[in-house]
């Protein structure tokens, strides 16, 4: 049965040699599917399973051990391929001895040295174990190959501490090239040392020689006497002899030991004062130990000692012990009041100040220094936001003393950039990277004539006010999270204990808070207060009153912010806000900021769109008066598109955020806001009211253009000079038409799109101004046109004394009449060049006063005589079918008013003639009388 994988392949080992235990990466192929299939590893025959790591079916990471082989193969066998082959080998190396005084970078234990020759443990001082140089002469190693003396002297050792010992290698392998008389001198230095291992026992006998001596002379005397005395007498002799020696010994020894056994009694008792001084070594250290870990700011381990001695030595009556615990107790009050000293510094972060009030707790310092943290920190908030306005108000007046040094007066206008920006860095603070989201496409300078090359580096640069409002809500931001939850810690008890183990200062502080709830609210409120009161006098100043804006307010550089800046610090307090609402402080604490926020809101409408005004009214110096194929300039197209932008800008303002009300909630803000938006509308048309009635050497026309691909009958103005007052009219007419029929429709809809309230109102009043405007304008060009037309009509008539009783035969139209229509035809040109859809109105109008004038000149006639009948009608009719495309009920019947004044034709003749003369007159006219023509009408309509 054939195996599922192929038997293990070792291909290759790296390293490829190296001492017993030299970790060492195995490669090859079919090295097991996993830890579990590999069943066994050998390396030059030693199973090193243990010590083996499968990381792949390719690779496997173990430790070489101590084989008996010096080389051999590499075996891998799994259970999924069995016993595998090697393509590869490893040679294990001998570890190298290491002397005691060579350089090594593994530590060799000297003290327990096994001596292989005598296979024990020998107690033998470091530094004899195993010289470095035996012989004591210089050592210099041969180059014989290790395998070549392994083979000359098989199972010996050059290491002389070895069992197999060999002199001849060990000379072979460290003295190969050492001379002759070198090797005696060898010889001299080994016997050397081997007589002062002699000595040193010798040396210990000779030490004791005097007193083996007099031993000895003791025991002969007494065996003298015993010989020449008898036993008895010696007996007694000897035992007289011995008390002798016992007493003069016990004197001796007392005399001797007097003053040891003083000596004795006094180390007695200075052992039983350190045994006190051991035992009690707490207390008599923990003043000095206060002091070190106080330094060290290890408050909690002076915290313990010192309840640790307060329950052991705190009710001691030992008069020592009360001396000592005095002294730690004065300590103790020296850390209560620095730890106060640092709970009420500032700034500090709410981590500290939580550590110090439960240091204060565990001392038991008196009174509620949670209370006092919290006291100093409102009190520090306080103090932050006035410093803030203190020093923009430094800076302000910096900024205007080097204005006035740069350039020696100081720029009023309150639409000066100048009063909008900073005007040179004094400040780092003063930064245009929180402006930075504002479109830099935004003008910050309304109206200004004072200009110089720097003022495009200043535009983008954000007010002075704009920068302190952001810089102060930053600050508040930054400040209340951790006033407030510094009091919610307090509240919860959490201050005093994480894990409520002290209950009794927690029930104490909750206790403490409940009673200063109210007090801490008015902390909150006098913040809020501060706040919008000081962001109130930089921006609302009006909105305070006398008092309040004297501690509040002061700026110097009063001038109106723009509608930008006004939005972008609604944004900043929106943000605040949201902050400040995040942290669960409660919606009655911020309303007040609310409140800012809407007349923030409020006063950013207000002045938009009295810079939109502005900006409306500065449109007449724009005006180009290129007309279009419609008969338009730029100037409707631009007013809507100031409209536009300007409403487009305050979309951010006008949206509601969550908790905030509608800006259009209160009557007064509706009535102002359409106000000023009905004086936006008026002041476009005032300003094409100007641009029509100004004297022709008050305007530019010298880039005046007209469309020439308009398929115009009679060409365009572009080759004049400069445009007529009448042609400024029929320009301003045309604007006129198309505001009332799209601009101010389009501008309504984007005030109800906005949520503008009165849009009606607003569209109403605009729309009635307007037409005034138009029918004022139009007037006037009538009476610029048709003035001299129907002046010219009476002495026209009557040339060359005519006489309506007495004339000649009518022969054709009269050259008065073909005068009126030449001019009436001129007129028709004006218009039809500026703008078509104004003809049929101009020319039924110039037509009206003309027909009117002929109707009263034909009625003051006293009587015609036949051929004067003839010729008033022919000159009547020819006029009235000429128009008659741009007749009104009115010319009609003023037509009418003056056929009937005239005597009937009463032959067949004469009306034949009146015919024949009316044709040869349209005949002879054809080309001129084109533009009264249906097609021509039919083109304007379309």
């Amino acid at each position: 049965m054939s195996r599922a994988r192929q038997p293990p392949l070792v291909t290759g080992i790296s390293p490829n040699e190296g001492i017993a235990w030299t970790k060492v990466t195995i490669r090859g192929e079919n090295l097991g599917t996993g830890p579990t299939d590999l069943l066994g590893l050998t390396i030059c025959g030693h199973n090193c399973l243990l010590t083996a790591e499968w990381m792949s079916a390719s690779k496997i990471v173990c430790r070489v051990g101590q084989a008996k082989n010096d080389k051999g193969d590499i075996i891998v066998t799994t259970k999924s391929g069995g016993k595998g082959t090697s393509t590869v080998s490893f040679k294990l190396l001998k570890p190298e001895k290491i002397g005691i005084l060579d350089q090594s970078a593994v530590w060799v234990d000297e003290m327990n040295y096994y001596d292989m020759r005598t296979d024990r443990n020998k107690g033998i001082p470091p530094l004899s174990l195993r010289p470095a140089n035996p012989l004591g002469i210089e050592i210099d190693k041969g180059r014989f190959p290790q395998k070549d003396l392994e083979s000359l002297f098989p199972g010996m050792s050059a290491d002389f501490t070895s069992e197999n010992f060999s002199a001849a290698w060990y000379l072979i392998e460290n003295h190969s090239t050492t001379s002759f008389d070198q090797l005696k001198t060898a010889v001299v230095n080994l016997k050397k040392q081997a007589n002062k291992k002699n000595e040193g026992s010798l040396a210990y006998v000779k030490g004791g020689l005097s007193t083996f001596f007099e031993a000895q002379d003791a025991l002969s005397a007494i065996h003298q006497k015993l010989e020449a005395d008898g036993t008895e007498k010696v007996e007694g002799s000897m035992t007289q002899k011995l008390e002798n020696v016992l007493n003069r010994a016990s004197n001796t020894a007392d005399t001797l030991f007097q003053e040891v056994l003083g000596r004795k009694d006094k180390a007695d008792s200075t052992r039983n004062a350190l045994n006190v001084l051991q035992r009690f070594k707490f207390l008599f250290n923990l003043p000095l130990n206060i002091e070190r870990n106080i330094q060290k700011g290890d408050y909690d381990v002076v915290i313990n000692d010192y309840e640790k001695a307060k329950s052991l030595f705190g009710k001691t009556e030992v008069q020592v012990f009360k001396k000592y615990y005095a002294e730690v107790e004065t300590r103790i009050e020296a850390l209560r009041e620095l730890l106060l000293d640092k709970l009420l510094e500032t700034p500090s972060t709410l981590h500290d100040q939580k550590r110090y009030i439960r240091y204060l707790s565990d001392l038991h310092a008196p009174g509620d220094p949670a209370w006092q943290c919290i006291g100093a920190q409102h009190q520090w908030i306080l103090q932050l936001m006035h410093n803030c306005k203190e020093s923009y108000h430094a800076l302000s007046c910096q900024l205007m003393c080097k204005i006035i040094l740069t350039f020696g007066f100081f720029p009023l206008s309150p639409g000066n950039a100048l009063l909008h920006s900073p005007m040179l860095d004094l400040d780092s603070d003063v930064r245009p990277s929180p402006i930075g989201h504002l479109s830099q496409t935004a003008s910050l300078k309304r109206g200004s004539s004072f200009q110089s090359g720097r003022d495009d580096a200043w535009r983008y640069k954000a007010p002075q006010q704009v920068v302190f409002v952001e810089k102060l809500t930053k600050l508040v931001v930054s400040q209340l999270p951790n006033f407030w939850k510094l009091w919610v810690s307090y509240v919860n008890g959490s201050l005093f204990s994480e894990t409520a183990e002290k209950s009794g200062q927690m029930e104490r502080s909750k206790k403490n808070a409940r009673q200063r709830q109210n007090d801490f609210k008015k902390m909150i409120q006098e913040v809020m207060h501060s706040l919008v009161k000081l962001i109130r006098g930089a921006l609302l100043p009006f909105s305070l009153r006398e008092g309040e804006l004297r501690q509040y307010g002061g700026w110097e550089m009063k001038s109106e912010l723009s509608g930008q800046w006004l939005t972008h610090v609604i944004q900043t307090v929106r943000l605040s806000s949201e902050s400040l609402t995040a942290l669960e402080i409660p919606n009655d604490m911020l309303q007040i900021i609310q409140d800012l926020i809407l007349d923030l809101r409020v006063r950013c409408i207000i002045v938009t769109l009295q810079h939109t005004a502005e900006d409306i009214k500065r449109l007449a110096e724009k005006e180009d008066w290129v007309v279009d194929n419609e008969g338009l300039t730029s100037l409707p197209s631009q007013f809507e598109q100031c409209i536009i932008r300007s409403l487009q800008s305050l979309k951010t303002v006008l949206d509601c955020k969550p908790g905030e009300a509608s800006v259009f909630q209160q009557q007064k803000t509706q009535e102002d806001v359409c106000q000023l938006s009905i004086g936006i509308m008026q002041g476009f048309i005032d300003c094409l009211e100007q641009l029509s009635t100004k004297p022709d050497g008050d305007i530019d026309t010298s880039h005046l253009s007209v469309d020439v691909s308009s398929p115009d009958l009679f060409g365009s103005i572009h080759e004049e000079s400069s445009l007529s007052s009448e042609q400024r009219l029929l320009i301003a007419l045309s604007n006129c038409r198309y505001l009332e029929r799209h601009t101010f429709l389009n501008i309504a809809e984007h005030f109800e799109k906005h949520g503008f309230q009165g849009v009606d109102k607003i569209t109403q009043v605009s729309m009635e101004s307007l037409k005034e405007l138009d029918q004022r304008l139009f007037e006037m060009y009538i009476e610029f046109k048709a003035d001299p037309i129907v002046g010219s009509l009476e002495p026209g008539i009557y040339a060359g004394y005519f006489d309506w009783k007495d004339c000649l035969i009518p022969t054709g139209v009269r050259n008065y009449l073909k005068e009126a229509l030449v001019n009436i035809i001129a007129v028709h040109a004006e218009v039809f060049t500026i703008s078509k859809d104004l003809v049929p109105r101009v020319m039924s109008r110039v037509v009206e006063a003309v027909s009117e004038e002929l109707s009263r000149l034909m009625q003051c006639v006293s009587s015609f005589s036949k051929n004067g009948a003839l010729q008033a009608k022919l000159e009547i009719c020819a006029l009235r079918d000429t128009v008659a495309i741009y007749l009104t009920p009115e010319s009609k019947s003023s037509f009418k008013q003056a056929l009937e004044a005239l005597p009937q034709l009463s032959s067949g003749t004469d009306r034949k003639l009146l015919e024949e003369l009316l044709n040869k007159f349209k005949s002879s006219m054809h080309l001129q009388l084109t533009c009264f023509q249906a097609s021509s009408s039919a083109m304007v309509k379309t």
